[in-house]
């Protein structure tokens, strides 16, 4: 069936590598919405997925009642305006359902966000310590006492990077990886302007001259506050790379080498495109 409501796209990838910064720059184009930090929709999709899937329900919908009742979450929790032609959903889970995307958006492409590991854990590790009473629910209470427990928590499948980490290497390798797009956050922020640029030609975007010496916040205060990490999704004003010194201790920094695996030219699928 085809989808006749508005364009979808999505931002996937990694923590702490420019998904929020990304999704900020592109709310500044009056033909796209976009939701800023991480939505609740693909959790949402996921939930109703499961009703359809099991239990009293299940022979209640065929493919076309299912992708349009799916299809009809995204633009229900947007509900764009005339003017907004094209929707852009943030979630860590998207690279992890990229076979339901195929289907019920075929045009869609996921953004993935992508960054050095060690320095998404250097980052990471810098918003927890940042409260003196170690207070992020990034990582369990019980884990929180030395950088080395907080560090093997955040890598494990249930960690915030250790999960993200898995779903996006499934994803590039699967047999939808023709549906990514690979933007390092050193490169969106070196040349923000080329990152732009091919994003426009390559999800076919409407055009936009984007201010990149104005960023705006997300509104995400609350968000942060419930995770106990203020300053999650802060931005900076103007789009910048800091160079900064690395935090973690070296053999933590030996462990991490070499986890840029998109950089590495036998291991990227014919059909993605990777800004690196």
């Amino acid at each position: 069936m085809l989808h006749t409501g508005p364009d979808v796209h999505f931002i996937s990838g990694l923590p702490r590598s420019g998904s929020t910064l990304l999704s900020s720059l592109l709310s500044q184009n009056p033909a796209l919405i976009t939701s800023g930090r991480t939505s609740p929709v693909a959790p949402m999709i996921l939930r109703v997925s499961s009703l359809m899937a099991e239990g009293d329900h299940a022979s209640d919908f065929d493919p076309t009642r299912r992708d349009r009742v799916l299809r009809q979450i995204v633009s229900s929790y947007y509900a764009p305006s005339g003017t907004q032609r094209m929707i852009i959903d943030t979630h860590r889970d998207w690279c992890a359902r990229l076979g339901l995307i195929d289907t019920i958006f075929p045009q869609s492409k996921v953004i993935c966000c992508v960054r050095d590991p060690i320095w998404i854990l250097d980052s990471l590790e810098r918003l927890i310590v940042s409260d003196p009473i170690l207070s992020s629910r990034l990582v369990p209470m019980a884990r929180r006492a030395t950088q080395h427990d907080r560090i093997e928590h955040l890598l494990s499948p249930e960690g915030v990077f250790g999960y993200a980490w898995r779903v996006l290497t499934e994803a590039f390798h699967g047999p939808f990886a023709h549906r990514l797009v690979i933007v390092e956050y050193d490169y969106l922020a070196r040349y923000p302007k080329a990152a732009l640029d091919t994003l426009t030609r390559a999800l076919n975007l409407p055009p936009h001259d984007y201010d990149l010496e104005r960023i705006d916040q997300i509104g995400s205060d609350a968000f942060d506050a419930c995770l106990s990490t203020p300053g999650l999704h802060h931005l900076r004003p103007r789009v910048s790379l800091e160079p900064r010194r690395c935090i973690l201790p070296p053999a933590i920094q030996e462990r991490l080498q070499g986890g840029m695996f998109w950089r590495s030219p036998e291991a990227a699928p014919s059909g993605i495109r990777i800004l690196a």
